[in-house]
């Protein structure tokens, strides 16, 4: 019988982050479950770290890639856990009894279950808390973390595996097409899972530029229909908007407000068409 769990673990030239991942791994309460180590070739001690703990790891290789998703990719192949977890070096599971916690509430009915993280960046944490219901203008703007996210195996080979020609934002974009595109059933599981580690590529505002392009071309592709809808997006989330809708609310001041405003259009030049 195959296990419920399969840990992928992505590393290239990290060995202290590798360090901290194998060790958060290892000291899981729960001990069903496969680990799959993908290392890019590094030359930074991260092969004999592994070589010297070889027997935590279901398979494990070192060999060149074409980055980081093409890494997850191979992991993909390899694992035949139900339910799939991308915690890549650097990353750690949030104390030892998350795996237990995870089995607990993963039933089978749904394809994805994400909890909640823990945002690590060098000189702060902060917790990141998901919303239970995914909508197309959440994933507009944010990302689940998919090394808090548990996704159904097959998913992969019904859909596609990851972009390998993305550098950033290849899951971001499995997610958006599996929920808004498919609408696989999903369940948050309320519990922080992970400590993220926010030095890698999507967390560095450098690669914002690259991001956003990639973000548009996955909506080009999946929802074209949507992407002219959500233009003024930014615009709706700036205070000023959220205070108009805010006393929309109130009768009494949105009555104000328009007459204010038929007051003020009075004066400016009449719209055409």
């Amino acid at each position: 019988m195959n296990p419920k769990i399969s840990i992928i673990t992505v590393n290239y030239n990290d060995k202290a982050g590798l360090q901290k991942t194998i060790k958060s791994v290892a000291d899981q309460s729960y001990k069903d479950f496969e680990f799959f180590v993908i290392d890019g070739d590094s030359t930074d001690g991260s092969k004999k770290l592994l070589e010297e703990n070889v027997a935590l790891f279901t398979h494990w290789l070192s060999e060149p890639d074409r980055g980081i998703y093409h890494a997850m990719n191979k992991g993909i192949k390899m694992a035949t856990g139900e339910y799939l977890l991308f915690l890549n070096s650097g990353d750690s599971l949030y104390n030892a009894d998350v795996l237990k916690t995870v089995n607990h509430e993963i039933n089978g009915a749904h394809d994805i279950y994400y909890g909640d993280i823990i945002y690590d960046e060098i000189s702060k944490q902060t917790v990141r808390t998901f919303p239970d219901r995914l909508t197309f203008g959440f994933f507009y703007e944010h990302n689940l973390s998919h090394q808090a996210s548990f996704i159904r195996r097959t998913l992969f080979d019904e859909f596609f595996y990851y972009n390998e020609s993305f550098k950033i934002v290849s899951d971001w974009e499995f997610f958006i097409y599996a929920i808004c595109k498919k609408d696989v059933p999903y369940q948050h599981i309320n519990s922080i899972l992970t400590n993220y580690d926010a030095t890698g590529l999507s967390s560095n505002v450098d690669n914002h530029v690259g991001m956003r392009k990639e973000r548009a071309a996955t909506l080009d592709k999946y929802f074209p229909a949507f992407k002219d809808d959500y233009i003024l997006y930014p615009e709706l989330q700036q205070k000023r908007t959220k205070q108009f809708l805010f006393l929309k609310q109130n009768k009494v001041a949105w009555r104000v407000l328009k007459t204010c405003m038929s007051t003020i259009q009075f004066f400016l030049p009449k719209q055409k068409g």
